[in-house]
C-alpha cells in the first residue's frame, strides 16, 4: 500500500504529527478527568448538552431521512420554526456530517469525535501555515509542536471544547492567513476564495474574528516585503477581493442567519469589563480556569520562543519587533472597550467576553515560529525570553486563578524547553530535545484539559449523555407518534431544553440563539415557561394549549435524576392522549382585539375561541395568617417562606396555577402532588401548571425560596366539558386532510368554508399562504378563506434566502469571470487577429 502523497513531504508529515499529538493530548486530559467517554463524568455542560448535541441529533435525523421537516422548516421544535438559521449557526461545518456514521443513541460520542477531529485539523492547518510563511527546512517537527500548541491553547480546551462550532474558527484562522499569503504573492485565487467561503459557512461568528486576525497578519507580511508600494497595494486589493467573493459565495447561508438573529427574542445585554491584569497573566500559564479572562495558555515552549524573538539577533530587526508589537497590540485590544466591540461585531457577547482569544494565540505561535524557522535562538535570546516569561509568571501571582499545580507545571515546562533548545543544536541530542519539547507541551496541555474538565462541571449546568431515560422517552414518542394528524409532545419533565430534537416528537420546547421573538411572546402570553431570558422555551403542559396546537399525545417522564436538585421520582414513562383539532382550523373571523391581555387564562380562551375558565378571586396568606401585601394592582409580594393561596372553583373543575415569578414549590391541598415552580424573572419564567381536580374552596400551599410575586389571578378553574365542546366545534370546521413537508403545509377544507384558516404554528417571518404573506391570528399563521376555495397552501421560506442566493450567484459569476475570463478574452483576440 502506497503512502499518500501528502504524507511523503516533510510539511505533510509535520501536519499529520501535529494532528495526532493534539488528539492524543486531548484524550489523555479527558481520561485523567474521567470525562465522557473515558469515565462517568459527563462532558455535556452548558450549551453543549442543551443546544449542540440536540442539533447534531437533528442533523443525524436529516441525514437518515427521519426528521420532521427539512433544511428550511423544523416541525419538531417550538411548534414549527425556521431551521436554516440554526443550520448555519451550529451545523454547517463539513465535520458535522461525521455524526451520520454513528448510531443514533451514540450521538454524544459522535459530537466528541467531531470535536477531536476539528481540534486535530486546526493543529494541522496551523502547522501547514507556519511552514508556508517560512519553510524552516529540517524543523518541520518543531512546526508540528507549535501547531499542536495552537490547537491546544487554553481557549480551545477550556471554552471552545463545549462550543464545538467555535472550533471552526480555530481552523479558519490559519486557513485565512494562508489565503492572505496567496493573495500577497498572486497565487491560487480560486482556492483562496473557497477557503474564505468554507470558513464563513462553517461558523460566521468566529470566521469574522479570524478574518480580522488574518488581515493583521497580511499587513505585517507586506510591511517588510521587497517590492514597491504599488505591489503592496495590489496585494491588499487581491486579499480584499478574495474575502468579498468568499463571503459572497457564503451568502445563501449568511443572510438567513443574520436575519434570523434580527428576528430572535432579545437576549441579555452585557457591559464589557476588562479582566484584571494578574488574571490575564495567569491565563498564559497551565492549569488555570476563568470564565471572564482570556485563555491564552499555549505551553511554556511556545511562549518561551515568542518571548525570545525580540532578543534573537539572527532574525531581521524588522521581524524582531513587528511580530512582538502585533502580539502586544492585539493583547491590549482585548482589554479596551472600542476594540472589544470591533472584535465581536459591535455587540458584547452574552457570556465569555474574550472569544477572540484564539486569534491572539495564533499570533503568538507565528511569532514563536519566526524565532526558530531560520536559526535556533542563542543563549542571549533564551535568557532574555526566559526572563520575560518569568516576569509574566510573577505578575500572575496575585491572581486567584493560579492553582497549586500552575507554577510546578510552568517551571517543569520552562526547564524542559530551555534544555531542549540548548540541546537541539547538537545532532547527538536531537531526539532528546524533541522528546523534551513534545513531552512538556503534551503534559501541560493534558493537565490543563483535565483541570478545565473538572472546573466546568463545578461551575456550569451539565446534562447526562444518552442513556436509559432517553431511550424510554424516545420509544414512548415513537409509539404515540401520529404526525401530521396530531403532534406528540415529549413532555414537560425535560432532560435538555431541546428534548424534541433528542427524543423526537413535535413539541413546544426549543432553545436557540434564533428563538423567534413572536414565538417567545406567544408562549409567554399563553402561560408558557422559559429560561435563558426567553430563548429556551419550555413545553406548554396544558389541555387548552394542547387543543390549540393539536397536541394529541403527551409523554410524561419522571424527573431527570441527573439534576441533583430534582427529588427522587419512581414514576414510569407514560403517555396521555387527548382529542384535538387538526393542524389547520377555521375561525369565523379575526379576533376582535389585537394583542394579548395580562391573564394567560383569558389569552388561551381568546385563541381557542371559547370561554373555558373560571377565574376566582384569590387570597394569599403567609404561614402566620397575615394577608400578603400587594406589589401592585396585579400581584402579591412574597418573601421566602410558606403561604396558602385560597380560591373557589366550580364543581368538576381542573385547577391550574400560574405564578411566573415564584421560585419554590406548590401543592393542591395537603395531599396533592408536590410540584416544582421555577420562576425568577427576568432570567426564568415558570410555566402554568396543572394542580389536579378541585371544587368549592381550594387551598394551594406555596413555598417561596426567593423573593418574588404571585399574580392575583393566579388560579384558573378549567371546565373540561366546555373544552370538549370547543374542540368538537374546531374539528367540525377544520381541515379534512393535511399534507406537511419540509417547507410548508397543504390543507383541504370542507366545502363552502368561510372565515380565517389558522395553522397551529407561530407566525414567524417567512410564512406565506396562497402566494401572499400570511396573516397573523394572535401570533399564529392565518389566511382568509372566502368559500370559493377548498384548499390552503402555506409555504415557508426563511427571510434572506432569496437575497442570499442572488448574492451567492453574483459572487460565483464574478469568480468564474475572474478565473476563465482572461483566457476567453485571449482566445477572442487571437481569432480577431487571424486574417
Amino acid at each position: 500500500m502506497r503512502t499518500p502523497s501528502l504524507l511523503r513531504s516533510p510539511r505533510g508529515r509535520g501536519a499529520a504529527l501535529a494532528a495526532v499529538l493534539t488528539v492524543l493530548t486531548v484524550c489523555a486530559g479527558d481520561a485523567v478527568a474521567r470525562s465522557y467517554p473515558f469515565g462517568p463524568r459527563t462532558r455535556s455542560v452548558n450549551d453543549l448538552g442543551n443546544q449542540f448535541v440536540p442539533f447534531h441529533a437533528r442533523l443525524w435525523d436529516l441525514l437518515h431521512g427521519r426528521a420532521d421537516g427539512g433544511l428550511l422548516l423544523n416541525w419538531q421544535s417550538g411548534f414549527g420554526t425556521s431551521f436554516l438559521p440554526d443550520l448555519g449557526t451550529y451545523l454547517t461545518s463539513p465535520f458535522a456530517l461525521l455524526v451520520g456514521v454513528f448510531p443514533r443513541d451514540r450521538i454524544d460520542l459522535a459530537v466528541y469525535v467531531v470535536t477531536l477531529v476539528k481540534t486535530g485539523t486546526a493543529a494541522a492547518a496551523m502547522t501547514w501555515l507556519l511552514t508556508a510563511l517560512r519553510r524552516g527546512r529540517g524543523r518541520e517537527w518543531l512546526a508540528a509542536v507549535l501547531g499542536a500548541s495552537y490547537a491546544l491553547c487554553g481557549w480551545s480546551v477550556a471554552e471552545a471544547v463545549y462550543n464545538p462550532m467555535w472550533l471552526d474558527g480555530l481552523i479558519a484562522f490559519p486557513l485565512l492567513c494562508l489565503a492572505g499569503e496567496w493573495a500577497r504573492t498572486a497565487r491560487r485565487p480560486v482556492l483562496g476564495t473557497l477557503l474564505v467561503t468554507l470558513a464563513w459557512v462553517s461558523n460566521f461568528y468566529t470566521a469574522y474574528m479570524a478574518t480580522l486576525g488574518a488581515a493583521l497578519v497580511l499587513v505585517v507580511r507586506l510591511l517588510p516585503a521587497d517590492g514597491t508600494s504599488r505591489e503592496r497595494v495590489l496585494g491588499l486589493l487581491r486579499a480584499a477581493r478574495t474575502v468579498l467573493l468568499g463571503i459572497g459565495l457564503a451568502a445563501p447561508v449568511l443572510v438567513p442567519v443574520f436575519l434570523g438573529t434580527r428576528h430572535a427574542y432579545p437576549g441579555l445585554t452585557r457591559q464589557f469589563a476588562p479582566a484584571a491584569w494578574p488574571d490575564v497573566a495567569a491565563r498564559l500559564l497551565p492549569a488555570t480556569y476563568g470564565f471572564f479572562s482570556p485563555a491564552v495558555f499555549l505551553g511554556t515552549g511556545s511562549l518561551l520562543l515568542a518571548c525570545a524573538l525580540a532578543f534573537h539577533r539572527e532574525v531581521a530587526r524588522a521581524e524582531r519587533w513587528v511580530w512582538p508589537g502585533l502580539v502586544a497590540a492585539v493583547a491590549l485590544s482585548l482589554q479596551w472597550g472600542p476594540t472589544h466591540l470591533l472584535w465581536h461585531a459591535f455587540a458584547t457577547p452574552n457570556g465569555s467576553p474574550f472569544r477572540q482569544t484564539f486569534v491572539l494565540s495564533g499570533l503568538v505561535v507565528i511569532a514563536a515560529w519566526t524565532a526558530v524557522a531560520e536559526a535556533w535562538p542563542d543563549r542571549r535570546a533564551l535568557l532574555g525570553g526566559g526572563g520575560l516569561l518569568v516576569l509574566i509568571a510573577a505578575a500572575a501571582a496575585p491572581s486567584e486563578l493560579v492553582t497549586r499545580w500552575t507554577y510546578p507545571l510552568f517551571a517543569a515546562g520552562l526547564v524542559a524547553a530551555v534544555c531542549a533548545l540548548a540541546l537541539v543544536r547538537s545532532s547527538r541530542f536531537a531526539v532528546l530535545a524533541v522528546l523534551l519539547l513534545v513531552g512538556a507541551q503534551a503534559g501541560q496541555a493534558a493537565a490543563t484539559t483535565a483541570y478545565a474538565d473538572r472546573q466546568r462541571l463545578d461551575r456550569l449546568d451539565d446534562y447526562a449523555p444518552w442513556g436509559e431515560r432517553q431511550s424510554r422517552q424516545a420509544a414512548a414518542v415513537t409509539r404515540a407518534d401520529g404526525w401530521p394528524r396530531y403532534r406528540t409532545d415529549p413532555g414537560a419533565e425535560q432532560s435538555t431544553a431541546n428534548d424534541p430534537l433528542v427524543v423526537g416528537g413535535q413539541g413546544g420546547a426549543y432553545y436557540s440563539s434564533h428563538t423567534p421573538d413572536v414565538t417567545t411572546r406567544t408562549f409567554s402570553a399563553l402561560g408558557g415557561g422559559w429560561t435563558s431570558r426567553g430563548r429556551a422555551l419550555q413545553s406548554l403542559d396544558n389541555p387548552v394549549t394542547d387543543a390549540v396546537f393539536s397536541v394529541g399525545a403527551r409523554v410524561h417522564a419522571p424527573r431527570d435524576p441527573h439534576q441533583v436538585w430534582n427529588r427522587p421520582d419512581g414514576r414510569p414513562v407514560t403517555v396521555t392522549r387527548q382529542d384535538v383539532p387538526p393542524l389547520v382550523t377555521v375561525r369565523p373571523s379575526a379576533p376582535g382585539a389585537s394583542g394579548w391581555g395580562r391573564s394567560p387564562f383569558r389569552n388561551q380562551e381568546k385563541l381557542l375561541g371559547t370561554p373555558v375558565y373560571t377565574l376566582p378571586t384569590t387570597t394569599l396568606r403567609s404561614a402566620d395568617g397575615v394577608v400578603a401585601a400587594d406589589r401592585n394592582a396585579y400581584a402579591y409580594e412574597v418573601r421566602p417562606g410558606a403561604y396558602t393561596l385560597r380560591a373557589n372553583c366550580p364543581a368538576g373543575s381542573e385547577v391550574f396555577l400560574w405564578t411566573p415569578d415564584l421560585f419554590g414549590t406548590a401543592r393542591l391541598g395537603g395531599t396533592g402532588e408536590l410540584l416544582d415552580v421555577r420562576g425568577d424573572l427576568p432570567a426564568r419564567r415558570a410555566g402554568m401548571q396543572p394542580l389536579g381536580p378541585g371544587a368549592g374552596q381550594v387551598a394551594v400551599t406555596l413555598r417561596a425560596e426567593r423573593a418574588g410575586t404571585v399574580p392575583h389571578e393566579s388560579v384558573g378553574c378549567l371546565d373540561p366539558g366546555r373544552l370538549a365542546s370547543a374542540v368538537a366545534g374546531l374539528k367540525h370546521t377544520g381541515a379534512t386532510r393535511i399534507t406537511v413537508s419540509g417547507s410548508g403545509v397543504h390543507a383541504e377544507l370542507p366545502p363552502r368554508t368561510r372565515g380565517v384558516a389558522v395553522l397551529a404554528a407561530p407566525r414567524i417571518a417567512g410564512w406565506s399562504c396562497d402566494g401572499r404573506p400570511a396573516d397573523s391570528y394572535l401570533g399564529l399563521v392565518a389566511v382568509r378563506v372566502d368559500g370559493d376555495r377548498t384548499t390552503v397552501d402555506c409555504t415557508f421560506r426563511p427571510p434572506g434566502l432569496r437575497a442570499g442566493t442572488l448574492a451567492g450567484a453574483a459572487a460565483l459569476a464574478a469568480l468564474l469571470a475572474m478565473t476563465f475570463g482572461p483566457a476567453a478574452l485571449t482566445r477572442v483576440r487571437r481569432r480577431r487577429a487571424r486574417p
